[in-house]
């Protein structure tokens, strides 16, 4: 990182202090493309004393094998099935603050880059930036530095305080919970309340009543309005 005169700041992709290159590192890989995770084996591998300790296709199981295993670094995709990628940085820093998250994925938007770095994670890289950043990506965050590209840096010291300015004016009762967000992904990939409770070990009335207080908050009022608004909110992909 390099500060400039004034109140500005620069990243240029390069992170803070040199890893040593014996350093042992377990990261979990977990992205819904086998193709994907196999590319990023074969990349990460190739570090002396990396290992990919495991691997998820959807983002239940990434926060199953993120408990057993307790990976240094977690990379993870933003659509999965089963529960998203923020939802899966949320949970994964509750449990394992200790464990960095590395965002890896095709979507970049102001949006989704405040609500990460919010949620825990302490990179953002694209994956046609794989090749040039993930490397030193992952050797920052094993020690539990940022690691931002140029890109991301811009929008993060651009909008972060602007983000936070509306947050803070939105009325608490008035915002998505995590664990509503959960239920909200799972009723639109198609769970009904009965599979919801099954799924998060909760009653069949308690599932009904967060999916009422969902439509609610978010001013919903059919199941198709709640696709289209986790779809707008990146919470499923299209």
């Amino acid at each position: 990182m390099q500060v400039l005169t004034g109140n500005a700041f620069a990243f240029s992709g390069i992170m803070i202090s040199n890893c040593p290159a014996t350093k042992k590192v377990r990261i979990l890989l977990a992205d819904d493309h086998k193709i994907v995770r196999e590319g990023l084996r074969g990349l990460l591998e190739t570090e002396p004393g990396w290992s990919v300790v495991g691997e998820a296709d959807n983002g239940r199981d990434a926060v199953a094998l993120s408990a057993k295993l307790k990976p240094d670094v977690a990379i993870l995709d933003i659509g999965m099935p089963g529960l998203n990628g923020l939802d899966v940085t949320r949970q994964i820093k509750k449990i394992l603050p200790q464990t960095e998250v590395l965002i890896f994925t095709g979507q970049e938007t102001e949006e989704l880059v405040h609500e990460f770095f919010a949620s825990g994670a302490r990179s953002y890289i694209m994956k046609t930036d794989a090749t040039a950043q993930l490397i030193e990506a992952v050797k920052a965050l094993s020690q539990h530095k940022h690691y931002l590209t140029t890109r991301v840096s811009e929008i993060v010291f651009a909008r972060y305080m602007e983000s936070e300015e509306v947050r803070r004016a939105t009325p608490e009762k008035s915002r998505v919970t995590d664990r509503e967000r959960e239920i909200l992904q799972l009723l639109v990939e198609g769970r009904s309340n009965k599979e919801v409770a099954s799924t998060l070990g909760i009653g069949v009335k308690t599932a009904e009543t967060h999916r009422a207080t969902i439509m609610r908050k978010l001013n919903l009022n059919s199941i198709g309005e709640m696709v289209r608004y986790a779809i707008r909110n990146k919470i499923i992909e299209a």
